[in-house]
């Protein structure tokens, strides 16, 4: 992960599956296939274009065809600011990203501006290097995100967290991800699984999905090139198998494409667009 990135990320603050899939058609074997109904995207992809003119990359975004966006920060508007913008290209925001650090020191404010901007989710997105050093320093996380957690649900929100390659790497012999899931509650913290860093880290996005799948409501999907170099790419430009992902994610109520890096941030959302919104998706995995 750049740096960039991180001190990004450091400053800003089933049923479900039908209801995203609910186009039912047939393969050329005729065998029952879904597609994708709701597909939404990261603005941290857009983050240079949203940084100009929100409004103008929000309107860009429903052309294409997106339903749905996840914020990584507001762009200096207000949450009424920003809810205008998303009725006037009937967008929704079920998701944004937020530190934890900013939740606990602005829990009232936060909560204020989810409820405004329409979210359901407050997402934590990333963790610095001094607070995931052991397997204890991801309990303390897990008890903070409990205590967020129960306020939000309080609130009439919920609250998740945001997986890079680090939790996905063994400590102690242990997977830190799987000490938060188990140091969670399931009632109070959910996960927004990122496809192309479980990826990233050796892992299988369709074998969490079976294992903890009742703990995943949200999916980033981005693309991976091949090890070890594992370049972000568009989605459908890579390995990922989205397809068997998607066939899995029975619990995931939101999609969000995201490109890291992207060279021309329209062109890579449309590309990850028009590959998902074709996507045959098995009915059976």
């Amino acid at each position: 992960m750049s740096s960039s990135r991180r001190e990004f990320l450091a400053t800003i603050g089933g049923a479900a599956f039908g209801m995203a899939c609910g186009r039912t058609v047939s393969s050329s074997a005729n065998a029952p296939v879904r597609r994708l109904d709701r597909i939404g995207v990261q603005l941290y992809t857009l983050r240079d274009l949203a940084a100009k003119d929100l409004a103008g990359t929000l309107a860009q975004v429903a052309q294409i065809g997106y339903k749905e966006v996840e914020f990584a920060g507001y762009q200096g508007k207000t949450a009424r600011e920003v809810r205008a913008m998303l009725d006037a290209n009937r967008l929704t925001a079920p998701s944004a990203h937020i530190g934890l650090d900013i939740i606990e020191k602005n829990t009232a404010q936060v909560f204020d501006d989810a409820r405004i901007v329409g979210h359901e989710y407050i997402t934590v997105p990333f963790l610095m290097p001094d607070q995931r050093r052991t397997l204890d320093d991801f309990r303390r996380i897990a008890t903070r995100l409990n205590v967020v957690g129960r306020a939000a649900n309080e609130a009439g929100l919920k609250v998740a967290y945001h997986n890079h390659d680090f939790e996905l790497k063994p400590i102690d012999g242990m997977m830190p991800l799987e000490v938060m899931m188990a140091a969670t509650d399931p009632s109070l913290v959910s996960f927004e699984m990122d496809v192309y860093w479980v990826t990233n880290a050796g892992s299988s996005p369709t074998d969490w999905l079976d294992r903890h799948g009742d703990r995943i409501t949200m999916l980033h999907l981005k693309d991976s090139g091949p090890a070890p170099e594992h370049q972000i790419r568009d989605v459908g430009a890579g390995t990922v198998d989205f397809a068997g992902i998607l066939a899995r994610a029975r619990n995931v109520s939101h999609f969000f494409v995201e490109h890291d890096r992207p060279t021309d941030a329209i062109a890579s959302i449309r590309a990850s667009y028009n590959y998902l919104a074709a996507l045959n998706i098995p009915t059976t995995a």
